[in-house]
């Protein structure tokens, strides 16, 4: 399934209906110490919130005045977990944390477009990468990088930044023939519904589930650096 963030990452603000509404508990952590917390599952009609998936953390948001805690997908259902009750069948205004949206979508399109130039350049394919607070970790599958390689990269970032290079969602069914030429590291189990194939004009095609910018443009400026084989952003 394709939530309505996946259809339009750039909304920020959506009316739907609640589906269900199951008493849940939620373990985080607080302070370093861990905790649970009380509350209850809600699934919607449909969604801005992100669930978590692809290495993409999930949003933050709210539910009419009720924050959302944690979006979890489960089949094709996110799953929301509020420390409130919503009444089934009612109307859910919701909103995304938009700092924390952006940042994602920024953060995962620069992965998309620095993996497909470290291949196509070098020939280094990224082994995991990883989305956080302060930067994104991007693993490459090499010891070490060879003199200039890494200003060459960073070089070839900005300058797709600089074209204004458009991103577009094409969303495929799983027998078409045009999914066989895209880079992907597989469906998980439960996928039901169409292939969501990010497509990086001219320089990269990638089956992902997660929130992305239209344009490179939207990325601004980013700057690469380099620690064994991982280029940090």
């Amino acid at each position: 399934m394709a939530f309505q963030c996946q259809r339009d990452c750039y909304m920020q603000e959506f009316i739907t209906t609640v589906v269900s509404c199951s008493p849940a508990e939620l373990k985080r952590e607080n302070g370093g110490k861990k905790e649970k917390v009380k509350g209850f599952n809600v699934i919607l009609k449909d969604t801005i919130l992100f669930p978590e998936g692809g290495g993409q953390p999930d949003d933050r948001g709210t539910i009419g005045p009720v924050p959302v805690l944690r979006v979890t997908r489960q089949g094709s259902e996110a799953v929301h977990f509020v420390e409130s009750a919503l009444e089934v069948g009612s109307e859910a205004r919701l909103e995304v944390d938009w700092e924390r949206r952006f940042d994602h979508m920024q953060q995962h399109s620069g992965q998309h477009l620095v993996t497909a130039l470290a291949d196509s350049m070098f020939g280094y394919k990224t082994t995991s990468w990883d989305l956080g607070r302060q930067r994104s970790v991007i693993e490459l599958d090499t010891a070490a990088v060879k003199p200039g390689e890494m200003e060459a990269l960073e070089d070839a970032v900005n300058q797709k930044i600089r074209e204004h290079v458009p991103v577009t969602v094409q969303l495929l069914s799983l027998d078409d023939p045009a999914v066989e030429k895209v880079r992907s590291r597989g469906l998980p189990d439960d996928h039901a519904g169409p292939v969501r194939i990010i497509d990086i004009e001219g320089v990269d095609a990638n089956m992902c589930c997660g929130t992305h910018v239209s344009n490179l443009s939207h990325l601004q400026v980013e700057s690469c650096s380099k620690q064994n084989g991982s280029v940090f952003l």
